[in-house]
């Protein structure tokens, strides 16, 4: 498929999802945007490789159309993504691959259901230790940071019991500043399985049905005089016909790289080759993007090989397209560390410049090896990410050698 293609798609300046189809119409790709239009146009620009890899470009090769439904919000659009990966398993969204890396909102069966978002290795582990009993889950979702926003409005409309809020010494916050029900109250009991049936709605996007369903109550709590009841249900018709999502839109932005200038730090950890770990920081904006922070168990080695260890890592997170790409790389070492990032990137024929962080004896910052443009702007940023990224490292690290 080329640019000239989008001419024939008159895509909207709306949000909503997108996806991309071979000439037997199967789908290649399911993505999502804030702006159908500008969003499938990025897939067309010079720099296509650079931002999103040789994966995606082959892709949008393989295209021969795109289709989109629009949604009427942000987070509509970030839902109905989830449930059509899930159900299509695109081959070029490399969600299949390894799920357990990404999150789902998992709702429990209980008598007072909680709400939560697990990764897929946690939501694994508890259920193979009967942790967990589960009523219904949804997702993967790429993005931790927009899924827990998506929560935040979800929330506000329908009140809901999660992990923090289940806590005796919070339980109260929760309740005064309307996040979570009064479960002690009888009446609110009988209400909340409905306050629950009602996300589920939402989360299968399902909102019409839902809209009729809480405008049926509403009709009927006013025919028996609950007026009160009647106007809080008319709230939440009003707050999902009017979703307010400009902090999620914010999200998404900051992770598909539409603003701010994204720095991945990387650094290894073992004792004399043992347990060895990689992990990968990131710094946004000139803060730290824990939610983004990956781990790696290193695989390939079994003695000390610092600069192998860094390799098989950096080739791995490069594997993972769905990841937004970085503007800046760091690596904790000297010229080999740096030297080997480059091979790598040069081999998947992606252009970052890369930064390496050389430390004194007493592993204290000495120098910066690279262009000097951003050595010298980054500074700050790019001490911070490798500081984070030494840090992360050690901990993961500690507590992989605590469970043996």
């Amino acid at each position: 498929m080329k640019a000239s293609d989008l001419t024939k798609n008159k895509l909207p300046d709306n949000p909503g999802i997108y996806q991309f189809k071979d000439e037997s119409g199967n789908i290649l790709y399911i993505g999502k945007a804030t702006n159908l239009r500008d969003r499938v146009r990025s897939y067309f620009g010079d720099d296509l490789i650079a931002q999103r890899g040789q994966r995606l470009v082959d892709m949008v090769a393989k295209s021969v159309k795109i289709d989109w439904i629009e949604t009427d919000s942000v987070l509509e659009a970030l839902i109905l993504e989830a449930n059509l990966i899930n159900l299509h398993q695109p081959k070029y969204n490399a969600l299949g691959k390894d799920n357990k890396s990404f999150y789902y909102v998992v709702i429990t069966k209980e008598d007072f259901p909680r709400v939560l978002i697990l990764r897929g290795r946690d939501l694994e582990k508890k259920l193979l230790k009967k942790e967990l009993a589960i009523k219904i889950q949804f997702g993967p979702f790429p993005y931790g940071g927009q899924l827990k926003e998506a929560l935040r409005i979800v929330r506000k409309i329908f009140p809901f019991n999660d992990k923090d809020s289940s806590k005796k010494d919070q339980i109260e916050f929760y309740r005064q500043i309307k996040l979570a029900p009064n479960l002690e109250n009888s009446e609110i009991q009988k209400q909340y399985q409905n306050t629950i049936d009602n996300i589920i709605l939402f989360f299968k996007g399902s909102k019409s049905v839902l809209l009729k369903k809480l405008k049926e109550t509403m009709m009927s709590l006013a025919s028996t005089m609950k007026f009160e009841q009647a106007n809080e249900v008319k709230k939440q018709i009003f707050a999902l016909e009017h979703i307010k999502d400009v902090s999620l839109i914010k999200k998404e932005n900051i992770s598909k790289r539409i603003t701010g200038f994204r720095i991945e730090g990387y650094d290894i950890a073992h004792i004399s080759g043992t347990n060895m770990v990689g992990v990968m920081t990131v710094i946004e904006q000139g803060e730290p993007a824990k939610d983004q922070y990956r781990k790696f168990n290193v695989k390939g080695f079994d003695t000390a090989n610092d600069v192998g260890a860094l390799e098989e890592i950096f080739r791995r997170r490069m594997g993972h397209v769905e990841w937004p790409f970085p503007d800046l790389i760091v690596v904790d070492g000297a010229l080999p560390q740096k030297s080997r990032v480059e091979k790598v990137l040069r081999e998947i024929g992606i252009r970052i410049p890369v930064v390496a962080l050389v430390k004194n004896e007493k592993h204290k910052p000495k120098g910066l090896l690279g262009l000097k443009k951003f050595t010298e702007q980054y500074k700050d940023e790019i001490i911070l990410v490798n500081a984070e990224s030494h840090r992360f490292a050690l901990d993961f690290h500690r507590k992989k050698r605590s469970k043996l």
